[in-house]
């Protein structure tokens, strides 16, 4: 890798951190191209030879964690929903601060609703309506009910409003789907 290649890496970096701190303290619509590149210490054209502007950044950032969030839940398919659930709650708790501050913080309703169809797309597979327990009912009402669910539980996970540790969390909610599935 050059020399320009890492600083350009390191300037994305830079960026993005900057930009995930700004969201957690204040609103998307707020946040300035210029107080991005002022918290990132980098020029508002180095910010520019990167992304086109703060919805094209949120929409790479977002992009990247659901692909990484996708390749986890690829390794996993031959999990059980709970071993599965554990292994992502490791890489949320990893990923923190991005998680926490997309899920949790007001300027994030873009990155919730873009996560909620990533989930719904992963469980499709795993959704049978031809027999078992949920013959008969409707794919998307129950796809968009435990998509709801799963990403809801995230966000009290994010918020602190359930005080178990992430491990129960991601434990039962395994155990619900691999009951309810």
């Amino acid at each position: 890798m050059s020399m320009t290649d890492r600083r350009m890496l390191k300037s994305q970096e830079a960026i993005k951190n900057a930009f995930i701190e700004l969201m957690s303290e204040k609103n998307f619509d707020k946040i300035t191209i210029q107080e991005i590149s002022d918290k990132a210490n980098v020029g508002r054209r180095t910010f520019y030879d990167h992304y086109m502007d703060k919805y094209d950044l949120l929409d790479k950032i977002t992009e990247e964690h659901i692909n990484e969030v996708r390749r986890h839940c690829e390794s996993a398919s031959n999990l059980t929903f709970k071993d599965a659930n554990l292994t992502l709650y490791e890489y949320l708790k990893i990923n923190y601060s991005f998680f926490s501050t997309m899920l949790a913080s007001s300027g994030a309703p873009y990155f919730r609703s873009r996560f909620l169809e990533f989930v719904i797309e992963e469980l499709k597979g795993d959704v049978d309506i031809t027999q078992g327990i949920n013959k008969g009912l409707s794919k998307d009402v129950i796809l968009k009910f435990f998509g709801t669910a799963i990403v809801g539980m995230m966000e009290t996970y994010f918020t602190n409003e359930i005080p178990e540790p992430p491990q129960v969390i991601a434990e039962q909610v395994g155990i619900l789907l691999d009951r309810n599935l």
